[in-house]
């Protein structure tokens, strides 16, 4: 079984963004830089929050925490980093302060056969 990676073994970028998205909780980080596998925040992406006006959605418990698991969709999006390596992610859709989605521009050779 493998173990999730501590918040503290994160590189002081990707500690960054992973805090981006809690503080985000709904909504979007657009053109996000990304060079050698880490988030670039010079210069900076563009962030949408998304307000639910009939509740209270407060802030993310681990937010308020110095260290915790990073749950999977965040293990699997910068494993997608690591292999991105360079270019910018257009669009991170962050749902319950998790990344949901992202785009980003790729090659024709790298999607076709």
């Amino acid at each position: 079984m493998i173990r999730p990676t501590p918040f503290h073994d994160l590189s002081p970028e990707r500690a960054r963004l992973v805090r981006l998205f809690q503080t985000i909780n709904f909504g979007r980080i657009e053109e996000l830089e990304i060079r050698d596998g880490e988030p670039q925040f010079n210069p900076a992406p563009r962030v949408f929050m998304e307000v639910k006006l009939d509740a209270d959605d407060g802030l993310r418990p681990e937010s308020q925490l110095s260290d915790f698991a990073l749950r999977q969709p965040v293990e699997r999006f910068f494993e997608r980093l690591a292999q991105l390596k360079d270019g910018t992610i257009e669009r991170i859709e962050v749902r319950h302060g998790l990344p949901f989605r992202m785009i980003f521009e790729t090659e024709p050779a790298g999607v076709l056969p």
